[in-house]
């Protein structure tokens, strides 16, 4: 009982926010790094870093899978208990979004983290629709193994403009998101301070520009480097 209480108390909810928040953020950042060998004009070394992961490592993978959606069900969950109380406790809502200094830090993105947050799951869903889940080309490696190609997949897909398009828009959603995300983990946590608040606060904003812009930059040089269609 103390235990269903606690994880459901304030205190205990916010906690639970911000751990996996930064779990999720820390997935943000593998996942970039990963993505950095579709820069490079040799297939094989994404398409093998993909094929480790999804194949190689054996049933390690499918630990690592479910750990990770139970993290984003654990943390959307909390997003909209926390989301409901705050809109029961105040059903008017705020007339005017200000900042009131300090350690409160009121922003639209403050303001608007369970809409972005329910576009970022809706566009997840998708993209391992059609990534993960999706077309299944095969090729044969340099060195003789036959894998999938997720490299030709990937270029296939950001060679439409419109998938850029849609994509940078939900980058860009995911940079607000993050900018408060971030540094909100830490608040929620209790590290936070009037000297210690605006160093995360600023890391924060870093972070989600660095987050959004570098995914944003993989759709555009894909685009320009197949030519595009239209």
């Amino acid at each position: 009982m103390r235990l269903s209480m606690s994880l459901l108390s304030s205190l205990g909810k916010k906690i639970f926010m911000g751990i996996t928040g930064l779990a999720l953020s820390g997935f943000i950042v593998v996942h970039l790094i990963g993505n950095l060998a579709l820069l490079n004009p040799d297939k094989d070394p994404f398409n093998k870093y993909a094929h480790f992961l999804t194949q190689s490592l054996g049933n390690v993978i499918y630990v690592a899978e479910i750990s990770l959606v139970a993290i984003f069900l654990i943390h959307f969950s909390y997003a909209i208990i926390i989301t409901i109380g705050n809109w029961m406790a105040r059903p008017t809502g705020y007339k005017k979004v200000t900042n009131a200094k300090h350690t409160s830090r009121k922003t639209i993105a403050s303001t608007t983290q369970i809409y972005t947050g329910i576009i970022i799951i809706t566009f997840l869903i998708l993209h391992l629709l059609h990534f993960k889940y999706g077309e299944s080309i095969m090729y044969t490696t340099m060195d003789g193994q036959e894998i999938r190609d997720l490299y030709v997949v990937v270029y296939n897909f950001f060679s439409n403009i419109w998938n850029v398009i849609f994509y940078i828009a939900v980058m860009i959603l995911l940079g607000f998101h993050l900018s408060h995300g971030f540094w909100s983990a830490f608040q929620s946590l209790g590290l936070n301070g009037l000297r210690f608040t605006p160093f995360v606060y600023g890391l924060g904003y870093v972070f989600a520009v660095v987050m959004a812009v570098g995914f944003i930059f993989f759709p555009i040089w894909v685009f320009f480097t197949t030519g595009g269609t239209l």
